[in-house]
């Protein structure tokens, strides 16, 4: 897998490598809405935006991140971040992740788009055979809007993580593997076009 930064534009969006230089639009996205306040997320607030580039750009120096900071086309502003991350380069797989948006764009195209978008890099560029999505069991929005890509629920993880706070988090897993993307992709288009 090419595993090089790039980007990815689409008609609302477009994601662009992710670097110390959007840290500030980062907390001012994540302000929209607070949301660091959602004890089931990990979105950066002014104290930990550092540790959380940190950990983004070892991952990918590392081999196993690209990261992604996410621009409103209409504005030019970031208005979140997503990345491919847990890339398991000899078993073909990864999983789309620490995806979020500033508050007004959740619930509109700007998820649909980020992900087809990711999905047909995954799928047609790196040529993965499966892309994971991984959510807080009680992050009851983040696991309708994954099942609203198409994705399939494989299974719960249980006290699977042990979350910053000392809390245990259970894990939900969904896939959509290669076999699936056809369908998968012809569906996002057509929400996309609604």
């Amino acid at each position: 897998m090419n595993l090089s930064p790039t980007s990815l534009e689409g008609k609302f969006i477009k994601l662009v490598p992710l670097t110390p230089a959007h840290r500030d639009a980062l907390v001012n996205a994540a302000a929209d809405g607070e949301l660091w306040k959602l004890w089931f997320t990990s979105v950066p607030n002014e104290e930990r935006v550092d540790d959380y580039l940190t950990m983004a750009f070892e991952q990918q120096a590392q081999g196993r991140a690209l990261p992604f900071a996410v621009i409103d086309q209409q504005s030019g502003e970031v208005i979140g971040s997503s990345r491919f991350c847990n890339i398991d380069t000899k078993n073909r797989r990864l999983e789309i992740g620490y995806t979020w948006y500033a508050k007004r764009f959740q619930r509109t195209a700007v998820n649909t788009e980020c992900k087809k978008l990711l999905l047909n890099y995954a799928f047609e560029t790196l040529h993965v055979i499966a892309v994971e999505f991984r959510t807080h069991w009680h992050n009851m929005a983040s696991r309708n809007a994954i099942a609203r890509l198409g994705a399939k629920q494989d299974g719960v993880l249980r006290n699977h993580q042990v979350m910053a706070d000392g809390h245990v988090r259970d894990t939900v897993v969904f896939s959509i593997i290669d076999g699936e993307w056809p369908m998968v992709k012809r569906s996002l288009e057509y929400k996309l076009e609604q």
